[in-house]
């Protein structure tokens, strides 16, 4: 009997030692359940804080400010902040004095091309199918080749090249900088970008017919033209062993077909 008395309070002991840890563990969960939505609700909070100041900051007719904007722009980035606040400030700024106007009896008073320059570059750091349109508009519609060298630079950083549309916007940005004003640094951009573009183009030809325009235009300086003379050749022996490849795979299909 007193055996028996024993093993049922060592039971009651162990049931009730097992039961106080599962509800230890529920209330841990709980906690850090709370803290992890407590946590996510403050980041958003912050998120739309920092969005806020930074579109004031942008939608200002003062150089300055826009400038800050822009650090704070690079800041969030940085610390992962992409939202759409974001975003639409920097949408803004790459367009400053382009795609949005500001004018006191007709002057135009926010054209500033170092601002809309670095704007572009923070957009390369958000890799989307938006960024990328906007910086496809910004080649095809802002004259200041050191704003296009930029937006050239951040297309070829995102790589992304639906159906050939930025292939071809570099392509009419080179044609009208070596017409209006052969300037290196965007022909060395221009490089740069269809170098890293190449396997993602079905267009081929405009991309190469691109770069020899580049290589033998001598308004462009002499390392950019080497640039290009060095990418055709490249261009050319990886298109050959493409087609070779090609060929050969043709021949065993052939030879596989005869047999």
């Amino acid at each position: 009997m007193k055996l028996i008395k024993k093993i049922l309070v060592i039971t009651t002991i162990c049931a009730f030692t097992a039961s106080a840890f599962a509800q230890s563990q529920t209330v841990q969960k709980k906690d850090t359940k709370s803290k992890e939505s407590e946590t996510s609700v403050e980041s958003e909070y912050l998120n739309d804080i920092d969005s806020e100041i930074i579109m004031s900051l942008a939608n200002s007719d003062e150089y300055d400010n826009k400038l800050v904007a822009l650090q704070y722009l690079q800041n969030a980035i940085e610390d992962g902040n992409t939202s759409a606040g974001v975003i639409q400030a920097l949408d803004k700024l790459a367009g400053e004095g382009v795609t949005s106007e500001s004018r006191t009896r007709g002057r135009l008073i926010n054209n500033f091309p170092d601002i809309r320059r670095q704007a572009c570059l923070l957009l390369a750091k958000v890799p989307t199918e938006h960024t990328k349109n906007t910086l496809v508009s910004i080649v095809m519609g802002d004259a200041e080749p050191m704003v296009v060298a930029a937006a050239v630079r951040s297309l070829g950083d995102i790589g992304i090249n639906n159906n050939d549309e930025v292939v071809e916007a570099i392509a009419f940005a080179n044609r009208r900088n070596e017409v209006l004003n052969p300037t290196s640094a965007l022909a060395f951009e221009v490089l740069n970008s269809f170098e890293v573009l190449y396997d993602k183009t079905e267009n081929k030809k405009t991309m190469l017919d691109a770069i020899a325009r580049i290589a033998v235009d001598y308004n462009y300086v002499t390392p950019v033209r080497q640039k290009a003379y060095k990418l055709l050749k490249t261009m050319s022996d990886s298109g050959s062993s493409s087609k070779k490849s090609s060929s050969k795979s043709k021949s065993q299909d052939e030879v596989t077909e005869v047999e």
